[in-house]
């Protein structure tokens, strides 16, 4: 996914200590998943409320980008406001939100510039808190090399993704493309090959984006780089870009806690996933989610060799 905001703002908001899911003196702090509504359109959002100071602090995942911070924020009893600028059609609006709350339940309204309102509502974001399985199945093969049978794009109009050579193969930007399977914890493997100033992105459950990009290397900070959790969790280190070239991921995620191998090497290891990335599928993170593959950035993605494993019953 491509970076569209500022990363300074977010870096700060990294440094917010969390505040436990429910809080007697603020009805907003913890995170929550929303969803923003607007006749037939609808897009997943995502909000963490933290003390800072004594004042409230909120960021956000809106529709495109990474988690932010927000500002105005007013804060009086069950009610929350503050404004963020958002991109519609790669255009920035700014937005105001106006949140009620009603036990571990939001509602509210998005106000846009441009005269377009959305309505908005939320839960309490799950804690996901789980054991490690003590026993995984035997992988087992998301793609057979010979077609995309099992496989669905979000947009078939605009679907570039094809079998070939028993790759998974992206000819040119248009579609993301999902599994039809959906699966709760899970064991991944999957290799890809990136070209230079490629862009993509595995969402895990279809909500948490591990990154795919050899962009130009002042594009994008760590928490957008090559194996991020995207604008999330950054690799603990840096390995050598190797653009054109077949490389993979190992992945383990148990509820929101994430272990991410990359050709061998760990670089995130066991680490909690705050919540949804930008351009996840929905907020429903309580839910079985599929396998989904970002194809709306750039062409010339491969992806082969793909497996799951998941909890033994």
């Amino acid at each position: 996914m491509k970076q569209f905001w500022f990363v300074l703002i977010f870096g700060a908001a990294m440094l917010v200590p969390a505040l436990s899911q429910k809080h007697a003196s603020d009805p907003f702090a913890g995170r929550w998943d929303l969803t923003i509504t607007a006749g037939n359109t609808s897009y997943p959002s995502w909000m963490e409320l933290v003390d800072e100071g004594g004042n409230p602090a909120v960021r956000i995942v809106g529709r495109t980008g990474s988690a932010r911070s927000v500002q105005d924020v007013k804060a009086e009893g069950v009610h929350l406001s503050f404004t963020t600028t958002e991109s519609f059609g790669g255009k920035p609006v700014k937005v105001i939100w106006e949140i009620s709350a009603q036990g571990d339940k939001l509602t509210g309204k998005q106000h846009r510039a441009d005269g377009i309102d959305y309505e908005l509502a939320g839960v309490r974001a799950p804690a996901l808190k789980r054991p490690v399985p003590t026993a995984w199945t035997k992988p087992e093969p998301l793609f057979d090399g010979k077609d995309l049978n099992g496989w669905e794009p979000d947009n078939p109009s605009t679907n570039h993704w094809v079998a070939k050579n028993r790759e998974l193969v992206n000819e040119t930007k248009g579609a993301n493309i999902r599994s039809t399977r959906k699966f709760d914890d899970l064991k991944l493997h999957i290799e890809y090959n990136c070209p230079q100033d490629g862009n993509s992105g595995v969402y895990l459950r279809g909500r948490y984006e591990v990154q795919v990009e050899y962009e130009p290397a002042d594009k994008n900070d760590k928490y957008h780089s090559m194996g991020s959790i995207y604008g999330f969790l950054p690799p603990s280190m840096d390995l050598p870009p190797r653009p054109g070239q077949w490389e993979n991921y190992d992945i383990t995620l148990v509820g929101r806690t994430v272990t991410v191998v990359r050709d061998g090497v760990t670089t995130i290891d066991n680490q909690e996933i705050p919540g949804i990335t930008g351009g996840a599928i929905d907020s429903h993170e309580a839910e079985p989610g599929p396998l989904y593959i970002q194809g709306d950035h750039t062409g010339g993605m491969k992806y082969r060799n793909i497996t799951i494993s998941v909890p033994k019953k």
